[in-house]
């Protein structure tokens, strides 16, 4: 191993507070990837919870890994892969299927399960995007936690602490009986998605800091859990039900916990203004100093007290997202949100002094026509003028991302639009905006249709990722017509009747419910 691996690795350790450092003896060893940069990795709220979740256990040392172009060692004692008894990815995104893989070639570990025996690591892996759909990468890992990890957990690591020298086979046997745990080989029947009950029981907060991320500056709390609004597109409103707040009080003493170690706050939801006690919080906050910060704000309902808590606290931009430009669109998707509910958000931000307003719109979307695209710009521009009169020079940029359908939504059936579609609407809206001193950014549209087939996909992708000799384009397509994929899978409309390979998992929302909500975008 070289001697540059193992000095970047302690350098990241000696700027953090927080990292547990175990001794190993007698202990069950767990390396906890996060198969993107250290910066990201560090900024996601979720891996650091579940780092903070197991090194609660005396039983078990658990120590970070990320990916890097070298050959991956874990942070905490540089240790390479093999010598972990477990190796636990989180998975936030599809794309990171890619580097994962790269990270067991790298490591010498055989990638398909089938290769691996009692003398390799156990493979587990979570987090939402296999939570929706595991089957691309179920010939390369042993198991699946389908859910939130404080309801799973505890009793996956009992079961790892009293088989982990057991014969693998009869590991795997064991860790299928527990709720949420997936085991390919094993599990024939439903697998229900586990999630907390009372999030109140317990905080999710930074468990290590470090300067050396994308959000250094912030300590994360996490203020409630899940969604409401049910946008028929949306992982969080289906997969992360129910719906669940922390109460105020509880949230202010984490706040002083966190306020010893930064200045600022990160509030951490998928519907912040959702919050029954927001105004309290915010009010709360402010009383004992306290900066914060969050990553969006709904147009509706949208909190004064919120809006000008953020201002005092120095943010520069606020985030919006309308989705669409039509009302039509909108209802089609259930955004819940009319062109003035949209204007008059955009009226209050500008009264607040921002000095960015960031602008999400989604193309591609099922039955989405020219003239959408249209409104979109007619929107752009209106919201323009409103926070012009300001004369505040606030700047606004659309961030522009194609539509992806996710398993377990009521558009899990529905196709992508095809690349030269998306890519013409974009240029539309780039014509009819930028004159104007909007900016329009967006995401790559081919590497959105290669997350649309790994989010919908089956067991045979494990293969066509396992065959790429590097990450790319070219070698993406190269894997996949040597597998006899089909690229245009990703803009067919799969059959109602069609068996849909993540049917194993039972998320909380039964079919018939999400057919029913799809018939009701289509009958209005």
């Amino acid at each position: 191993m070289h001697w540059e691996t193992l000095e970047k690795a302690r350098r990241k350790l000696a700027l953090e507070e927080g990292a547990v450092i175990k001794n190993w003896g007698g202990k069950n060893s767990v390396a906890l990837i996060y198969p993107n940069s250290y910066s990201l990795g560090m900024s996601n709220l979720g891996f650091q919870s579940v780092y903070g979740i197991l090194n609660q256990h005396d039983h078990i040392v658990c120590e970070r890994v990320f990916y890097e172009d070298s050959e991956p060692v874990s942070l905490e004692s540089q240790r390479p892969l093999g010598d972990f008894d477990v190796i636990a990815f989180s998975f936030s995104y599809e794309l990171d299927y890619f580097n994962a893989v790269r990270i067991l070639k790298s490591s010498g570990i055989p990638v398909f399960a089938s290769e691996r025996d009692e003398h390799h690591p156990l493979m587990i892996a979570g987090g939402a995007a296999v939570t929706a759909n595991p089957e691309p990468l179920s010939a390369v890992f042993d198991c699946f936690a389908i859910g939130e990890a404080e309801a799973i957990l505890p009793q996956l690591t009992r079961v790892l602490s009293e088989g982990i020298e057991s014969p693998r086979n009869e590991l795997l046997r064991e860790l299928a009986m527990v709720p949420g745990v997936y085991v390919p080989i094993f599990s024939s029947g439903p697998v229900v998605r586990q999630a907390a009950k009372d999030i109140g029981d317990f905080s999710t907060t930074s468990v290590v800091l470090t300067r050396e991320t994308e959000l250094g500056d912030l300590y994360l709390m996490e203020i409630a859990r899940g969604c409401s609004r049910g946008c028929r597109f949306c992982l969080a409103g289906y997969h992360f039900r129910p719906m669940r707040y922390r109460p105020v009080e509880s949230l202010l003493e984490q706040a002083k916990k966190g306020l010893q170690y930064r200045k600022r706050l990160g509030l951490v939801s998928a519907a912040i203004s959702d919050h029954p006690q927001i105004d309290e919080l915010v009010t709360g906050l402010r009383r004992m100093g306290a900066e914060f910060s969050v990553s969006s704000v709904r147009i509706k309902p949208l909190s004064d007290t919120l809006l000008q808590g953020l201002s005092e606290s120095g943010t520069k931009t606020i985030t919006l997202a309308p989705e669409a430009g039509s009302q039509r669109l909108r209802r089609f998707i259930s955004k819940g949100i009319s062109e003035d509910d949209i204007l008059s958000a955009a009226d209050r931000v500008a009264g607040y002094g921002f000095k960015q307003m960031k602008l999400y719109f989604m193309i591609g979307l099922p039955t989405e026509t020219e003239e959408d695209i249209v409104s979109i710009i007619d929107l752009a521009q209106t919201m323009k003028g409103v926070i012009d009169k300001y004369r505040s020079g606030i700047h606004m940029t659309l961030n522009i991302t194609p539509f992806v359908p996710k398993a377990g939504t009521p558009f899990q059936w529905l196709p992508m639009a095809a690349a030269e579609d998306i890519k013409h609407r974009i240029g539309m809206l780039r014509k009819g905006l930028s004159r104007k001193g909007i900016e329009v950014k967006a995401d790559s549209i081919e590497w959105a249709l290669v997350q649309g087939i790994l989010a919908r996909g089956d067991s045979k992708l494990g293969k066509v990722i396992d065959s790429m000799p590097k990450v790319t384009l070219a070698a993406w397509k190269k894997a996949y017509v040597k597998a006899e994929i089909d690229p245009e899978i990703v803009h067919r409309e799969i059959p109602w009747d069609e068996q849909l390979p993540w049917s194993m998992i039972d998320s909380g929302v039964g079919t018939e419910q999400l057919r029913a909500e799809l018939e009701k975008s289509f009958s209005k």
